[in-house]
């Protein structure tokens, strides 16, 4: 096997024919017009982050709030117990007090 020099990414230059240029793709096969198709809806296709708490595509705006030691150790230790991320636990318990409070 031929040794792979790295490269580093450079400005975006002209498209180049794949049927008459051999490109290559780290694994050593050759990058063909399919390929080179399929990786791009791939590279679409793919979303950034969490997905949204709605379920839908939109966007999940965040919140940031202080707590006292106390209540973040009691929260940390719940989510511990029931194997869920803090902010899973954290989210559902604003939900409950809106349920409770909302007029």
């Amino acid at each position: 096997m031929t040794a792979r020099k790295k490269t580093t990414p450079g400005p975006i230059g002209p498209d180049i024919d794949l049927e008459q240029e051999d490109v290559r793709l780290p694994d050593g096969s050759r990058l063909t017009d399919d390929r080179a198709a399929a990786l791009a809806e791939r590279a679409l296709a793919r979303r950034r982050g969490r997905p949204s708490v709605t379920g839908e595509e939109a966007h999940t705006p965040s919140l940031t709030v202080r707590v006292s030691p106390t209540t973040r150790a009691a929260l940390e230790e719940i989510a511990t117990a029931q194997g869920r991320r803090l902010a899973d636990v954290s989210r559902e318990a604003f939900e409950e007090y809106i349920r409770r409070h909302a007029s």
